[in-house]
Order: C-alpha cells, then sequence, then structure tokens
C-alpha cells in the first residue's frame, strides 16, 4: 500500500519531519514501511531550472541566426546565453537551466547543461522552450513568462510542481485501519500530539445538500449479512472530463492512472478515508437497486472485459434484470461510468469481509476494494465517505444531488467494550506507565472511556478497529503508541501473558514426535497434498466419490486431493530409490481431503515409511533387513512418548497394505501399520518392500495425556521364561499378547515375540512364535512354585482358546 506525504501532511502536520522520521514512526507503531521512493511530476523535478530575465539581446558578430543575451539569473553578476530562439527579446521573463542542469526533454532521454562556445562566443547556460524541459510539445521559440517572481526563483515554484515521497507499507492483514491516509495520519497524531483534520474536508460536507428528489433509487438488500449496510445517492446533470490537477497529481503519485473526474474521485476518497466508492450510470441502474447473491453458473462481463462463471455466494449488485457489479470487488462492463454519462448512482456500502473474500478468492480478483472490504472496513464510514465524494462531484464535474441518501442499515455494528485492568498493562508491557497517559493514549486511537476505577477501566472500541477486541489487544494499543524503545529492558529479562497455555498444545505434541522420530533416524519430508485419481481408480480401499477435484488441474496427474498419505510418501521413496538410495526411513505430518455428501473434511494425520535396511553392513554384522517390527516398534514409541493407554490391536490385510496391524484405543481406529501392497507400490513405481504407518494424529493428540504416574523401581530380580507356540497360520502375536495379559494380571510384566518360523517341519497352515514372558514380583523374590503356577496357566489358556500347541 502506498502513502503519498504531500497527501498525508493535507492532513496531519509533518513539514518538521522528514520521509525517514516518518517511516520510522508509522514502522514503530506497527506500519511497517518497506521503501521509501522519491515521485517527480516532472522528470528531473526541474532542478537547476530557475526564472530569470533578459537584460540585453544583441545580434551574433558571427552567426545571422543567433542572438548574444546577457542575463539576469539571480547571482551576483549576469551571465553571459547565446541563443538561436526568434522571440528572444531584452526586458523578456524566461526559463534558464544553469551550468550542470541535466534537462529531460522526454522520459527516456536527456542532456547536461555545460560551460561553453559557440561560433567563439561564450554561453553560461540556455534559454529554454517548453519542450526542452518537459512541459510541452512546443519549439516555436524559448518560453516567455508573464510573471513578477524574483530572477533566481526555481522554475519549479513558478510551475507549482508538486514533487513528493512515497512510502510503500507492508500492510499486516490485520491492520486494516491504516489503509487509508487517514489511517495513517490516525496514528501520527497520536505519536506527535498534532491535531488531525476532520475526516474529509469540512466544508464540502457542510455544503452538501440535496438540490432535489428527480431521481430516486429504490435499493433491496437480500441478505443482510452479507451486506449489513448499504447506502447510495443520485447526482444528475454532470460532465464527465477531465481530473483537475490536484487530484490527478495525488493519484498519480500513489500509482494510479486517472481516468475521468468521476472515477478519480471515487478513488480518491477510497485512498484517503479507506471507504471504497462505486459510480453507476444511473441510465443502467434504471431506478432500482438489487443486492442479491448470483444464481450459479450465470456469465457476467466485469470491466477487464472478461467472461467470468459465477457461483452462488457472489454477492451482487443488480437492477431489476441483470448484474452490474460483484459487490465490493469489481465492476461489470455495462454499467460503469462512461464519456456519455450524465447521470450516476453514487454506492457507499458496507459488505461482510467473508463474503467478500470468499468472492476474490474464487475468481482470482485483487482490487483496492476487495482489498478493504475483505479486511473490514469502517461501517460509520459510509455516509462520510458518499457526502464526500458527492461533493467534490458536484464541485469538479457540475450536476445536482437528485434523490435523498439511501441508509440501509438494519442491525448496526456495535462498538467492542474492554475491561482493562492497569496492573495487566504494566505487567505484559514491563514497564509501570502513568493512568493518565495510558487514557491519553487511548482516547487519540479514538477508543472511548466509559468506566474508570483505581484499578479498572471500560473502553469502547469502534468496529473499524477488528484487530482491538481483548485485553490483550488494547495493552498492545498502548504498547505501540507508547513506543517499544521506550521500554527500559531490565537485568533480568523475562515473558508474560493474560491467557494461560492450553494443557494440550499440538505444536509442542508434534515437535516432541518429530524429535523422536529424528533421533531414531527418521527424516521428515514434505510431499505435494495433490495427486492423481487414478489411485482411487485402482484400488477398493479408496473410495472414488470421496476425492475433492481441482478444478483448474495443472496436471492429469494433480486432479484431485489426496485421501490417503501412502501414495505421496511413496512417489519419495520412488524418488530416493531411482538415486541408489534404498535404505529410507522417512515420516510426515500432513493432512488428507474427503468429500461428504453435504461437506468438506480434513484430517490430519502423521505417516512413516521404513524401506530397505534397517542396519549397515559391517565386518561385525550383516546387513539387516527392515520389517514389520522395525516400523511397529517406531509406533509404540510415540504411543509412549504420548502416554496413550488401553491400546489393543487385530490383524489386517486389504488392497493397500499386504498385511498388518490396526491399533485402537477407546474403541477407535489410531494408527495402522503393515507392509504396502506390492500392487499399491508397483502403482508409485517402487518395486522393493516399503513398511508404512497411517497414524492419526488428531486422536493422537486428543488422547494425549500429560498424567504421568511414577512409581520406586521394584528391589527384587525379573524373571523370564520362553515358549514355542505353534498356531493356525491366521492367528497373530497380538492375539498372543492380549490372551496372556487377560490371564496374569498382576506378575506379567512384558511379553516379547523374539522368533517367527513357517516351514517344511510344520504344516502348511502353522505358524510357530518363540515369546518370551517376564514375570516380577515387585514385592518379594519369586519361586519356581509360583513361576510354574503362571506359565502352566498360560499355556492352559493358549491351547483351549487358541487351539494352540506348545512345543517342548
Amino acid at each position: 500500500m502506498k502513502i503519498s506525504l504531500n497527501w498525508l501532511g493535507s492532513l496531519v502536520n509533518i513539514e518538521d519531519k522528514t520521509p525517514q522520521e516518518i517511516d520510522e514512526l508509522l514502522t514503530m507503531s506497527g506500519l511497517e514501511v518497506e521503501g521509501i521512493e522519491e515521485v517527480e511530476e516532472v522528470k528531473g523535478g526541474l532542478k537547476g531550472l530557475v526564472v530569470a530575465e533578459v537584460l540585453t539581446c544583441e545580434q551574433h558578430p558571427n552567426a545571422d541566426k543567433l542572438r548574444v543575451t546577457t542575463v539576469d539569473i539571480g547571482a551576483e553578476e549576469p551571465v553571459q546565453i547565446v541563443c538561436g530562439a526568434p522571440n528572444v527579446a531584452a526586458g523578456q521573463k524566461v526559463i534558464v537551466a544553469t551550468i550542470g542542469t541535466e534537462l529531460y526533454p522526454s522520459p527516456t532521454e536527456s542532456f547536461k547543461i555545460k560551460k561553453g562556445k559557440i561560433r567563439g562566443e561564450v554561453s553560461m547556460g540556455m534559454i529554454c522552450a517548453e519542450d526542452e524541459i518537459g512541459m510541452g510539445q512546443s519549439h516555436d521559440g524559448i518560453m516567455v513568462l508573464d510573471t513578477d517572481m524574483a530572477n533566481g526563483t526555481p522554475a519549479a515554484k513558478y510551475f507549482n510542481l508538486e514533487n513528493d515521497n512515497v512510502l510503500e507499507i507492508g500492510l499486516t492483514p490485520n491492520r486494516v485501519d491504516g489503509s487509508s491516509h487517514y489511517g495513517a495520519a490516525r496514528d501520527l497524531k497520536v505519536l506527535l500530539d498534532r491535531p488531525i483534520q476532520q475526516v474529509a474536508k469540512p466544508e464540502l460536507l457542510d455544503s452538501f445538500k440535496v438540490d432535489n428528489t428527480s431521481a430516486p433509487v429504490q435499493v433491496n438488500v437480500q441478505d443482510s449479512d452479507a451486506c449489513p449496510r448499504y447506502s447510495g445517492i443520485t447526482i444528475s446533470g454532470i460532465e464527465i472530463k477531465e481530473s483537475p490537477k490536484w487530484i490527478k497529481q495525488r493519484l498519480t503519485a500513489i500509482g494510479l492512472s486517472p481516468i475521468n473526474n468521476v472515477v478519480d474521485i471515487t478513488n480518491y476518497v477510497l485512498h484517503e478515508l479507506g471507504q471504497p466508492l462505486h459510480a453507476f450510470d444511473l441510465a443502467k441502474v434504471g431506478g432500482e437497486i438489487n443486492v442479491k447473491f448470483a444464481t450459479e453458473g450465470e456469465e457476467f462481463i466485469t470491466l477487464d472485459e472478461e467472461k467470468r462463471k459465477l457461483k452462488g455466494h457472489d454477492l451482487m449488485i443488480a437492477n431489476a434484470s441483470e448484474n452490474m457489479c460483484i459487490a465490493g470487488v469489481f465492476g461489470g462492463l455495462e454499467s460503469g461510468v462512461t464519456e456519455g454519462t450524465t447521470s450516476i448512482f453514487l454506492e457507499s456500502a458496507y459488505f461482510h469481509p467473508d463474503v467478500v473474500r470468499k468472492t476474490s478468492q474464487t475468481h482470482s480478483i485483487k482490487t483496492d476494494s476487495s482489498f478493504r472490504f475483505e479486511r473490514g472496513c469502517d461501517p460509520n464510514m459510509t455516509i462520510t465517505a458518499l457526502k464526500y465524494a458527492a461533493a467534490l462531484i458536484k464541485e469538479y464535474a457540475g450536476g445536482e444531488i437528485s434523490s435523498e441518501i439511501v441508509d440501509i442499515y438494519p442491525t448496526p455494528i456495535e462498538n467492542f467494550i474492554i475491561d482493562v485492568k492497569f496492573k495487566n498493562v504494566n505487567r505484559l508491557i514491563g514497564q509501570d506507565i502513568p493512568q493518565d497517559r495510558v487514557i491519553e493514549i487511548l482516547e487519540g486511537l479514538e477508543i472511548s472511556i466509559l468506566e474508570r476505577t483505581e484499578e479498572t477501566i471500560k473502553v469502547s472500541v469502534p468496529p473499524f478497529r477488528v484487530d482491538v477486541q481483548r485485553e490483550a489487544d488494547i495493552i498492545e494499543e498502548i504498547l505501540r503508541i507508547y513506543g517499544f524503545n521506550s521500554v527500559e529492558l531490565s537485568e533480568s529479562l523475562s515473558a508474560d501473558y493474560l491467557a494461560s497455555f492450553p494443557k494440550k498444545d499440538k505444536q509442542v505434541l508434534q515437535r516432541k514426535v518429530t524429535e523422536m522420530l529424528a533421533g531414531s533416524g527418521c527424516h521428515e519430508v514434505m510431499t505435494n497434498s495433490l495427486t492423481t485419481s487414478k489411485y482411487s481408480k485402482e484400488l477398493s480401499d479408496l473410495n472414488e466419490n470421496e476425492n475433492v477435484e481441482i478444478l483448474n488441474i495443472l496436471s492429469a496427474d494433480l486432479d484431485v486431493m489426496r485421501q490417503s498419505m501412502m501414495f505421496s510418501g511413496l512417489e519419495v521413496i520412488n524418488h530416493n530409490i531411482r538415486r541408489q538410495q534404498k535404505n529410507i526411513r522417512i515420516f510426515e505430518f500432513g493432512k488428507t481431503y474427503h468429500k461428504g455428501e453435504n461437506r468438506y473434511t480434513e484430517n490430519e494425520h502423521l505417516a512413516l515409511f521404513v524401506s530397505g535396511t534397517s542396519t549397515d553392513e559391517s565386518w561385525i554384522r550383516k546387513a539387516t533387513s527392515s520389517d514389520f517390527h522395525t516400523i511397529s516398534s517406531l509406533v509404540e514409541k510415540i504411543f509412549d512418548r504420548l502416554n496413550i493407554q488401553g491400546i489393543s490391536a487385530e490383524y489386517v490385510s486389504n488392497d493397500t497394505l499386504a498385511y498388518g496391524l490396526q491399533y485402537s484405543a477407546r474403541k477407535k481406529v489410531i494408527a495402522t501399520v503393515g507392509l504396502v501392497h506390492p500392487k499399491a507400490a508397483k502403482m508409485a513405481g517402487v518395486k522393493q518392500e516399503v513398511f508404512f504407518a497411517d497414524i492419526n494424529w488428531t486422536l493422537l493428540v486428543e488422547m494425549y495425556s500429560a498424567d504421568y504416574k511414577f512409581k520406586e523401581i521394584p528391589k527384587f530380580p525379573e524373571v523370564r521364561r520362553d515358549l514355542s507356540i505353534v498356531l493356525d497360520k491366521k492367528a497373530t502375536f497380538a492375539s498372543i499378547k492380549q490372551l496372556a495379559q487377560k490371564t496374569e494380571r498382576k506378575l506379567l510384566k512384558k511379553i516379547n515375540v523374539f522368533d517367527v518360523y513357517e516351514g517344511k517341519h510344520l504344516a502348511a497352515d502353522l505358524k510357530s512364535y518363540s515369546v518370551s514372558f517376564i514375570l516380577q514380583d515387585e514385592n518379594k523374590t519369586l519361586n519356581d512354585k509360583a513361576i510354574d503356577k503362571v506359565m502352566n496357566n498360560l499355556i492352559k489358556a493358549f491351547e483351549t482358546q487358541l487351539k494352540a500347541v506348545i512345543r517342548k
């Protein structure tokens, strides 16, 4: 956003401040200045050019068409200048380019004035024609001035040039109150303790009056939530022509191209007050304005001559039969002001930020109006801006106000009422600020004090300050005006806050898990949420009807949002394998996207992938291939790290997992772990085995508990016993573990499988698990009798409930 210092200076006195000082003041108050640009109305700014007087004019002794003149340029002595203009004469007031001046006859060419001799006569400057200094096109002769200005007066003063300095402000989304020259002046008023010009020029507002009611317009607002306030007025008998110089100077300085007097005035008011306006040709309005939502799919041609297909959520300004404007975003091609316009309907409204933002994003349209509306304009500014613009139009385009002001505002937007404690102001800022100074700052920012006691104040914040709705926001306002640099740093730095921290901070938990996985040799990746629809078409585990399709696809391979974290990770693995990086441990925090009957949903996941070897080959051991237990141990570490209790597991097999386990807690599936099905891996170009874990991160955060329980380490030793258990091939270790824990709750501390066998010594439908059981009594040393009793109970349970055979 651009702010002209000349324009700003018309609202608050900054004559004694340099552009750099204004830069520092605004930046420290929260309107960060990203750059300062000097803007010249004429290239070069007429530097080195002065008003002068020709004292004598004689024929050049060596050239018929040249004259030798003496010219008073305001210096101690007159200078001699050789001039070839036919109209030069003694007694004339002229413009002289002094020695060293650089002239710009056009923006792309220049030349410097030097001391020289012309046909033997010394020339100490140049008497200028208008085209030589960029002030016109004529070259018939020198410029002869009609002025009594003193000789030596800068030419820029004679021509009333307005060079300017323009600040580029990086406006943050919450500071829409600073999106105008008046908004910046409002901060400077408090920072410099100087009065500010009233909103709009008082003399123009005082002169506003309705001349007649010959052209009323009926306004109908379909949805007052989408358009809380709509104001307008009719102006008849206007003349569309060029804007006055001062308005063109203001707009040009901030990078806008003047169009005509009416459009320029609406832009001028927008950038001065921050209130967008729109002028409709009254002939197109036809006596009726309807603020309504568009019909899904209907077409509308905007000012840029582009045909756009509207959405049902687009708010439109229409006459009785057709749309004229996308509300708050962009005007229509047919309803705007043209050279033939003689009457207008001037609109000044407040549209809901969400409505404007959604339309702006949908159609990829960014305008000065949408920029402000989607951040939240001042609903109390519509009438002031309307009167201001109407008065300017009457002054510079003629015409009459030919209707009463229409103002549809069924539910006025209330001020924010906030209680503030003085002790909290001092605590958060870290310095005691006098209460009277606090009051002075707030009132300077147009925040009213409703009640005041020794300890607290109740304040009323106007709705244009959309970012000030809490006590902490009020304190921030006080600090930014009081000055960050005014707060003394103590010897021991500390921080404070008003709100309590949440017991479950998703970001903190994610960082803990990330650090743990990185410490286990895993690398974090970030992948594209866009993927190809072929995965859902060919795999039954993914529902093709749940695809979130991309309307403006960049590629056929990126036409939907992902339903699973698996395939984006497999594509990363394929990319690495092709570059001879075959041993992979990666993880990713990301989202999956699903389309339901009435809404779209996003689910947060943590995905883990393991492939290749888990240990490198060395002279004392061979490389060990990654297997199911490699990845399941990582998942169980995550459960331990987040203190997830009551976990159960059951076998799973489908189109995407050849085999695996599904972990549940509190009757909800929290993770699925297993070997990626070769068919699914092949679709992503991966031929080697990949083990995958998909963890529901949202559920894990919900189930996280910080209430850890600690107990003394037992003094008595553990005892290990092993069993070789032969089961049906479909049986899982999880079933053994669950049954064992159910059978012996007191002494059984740990269960671990250390070998699994399938082969020629067993029937084809059987599998053997070698399982270790750790027993411990925390109150005494276990004897053989107690140990045998536990093991016999376990064997009996396995034999009767799992139909197992215990190999002895």
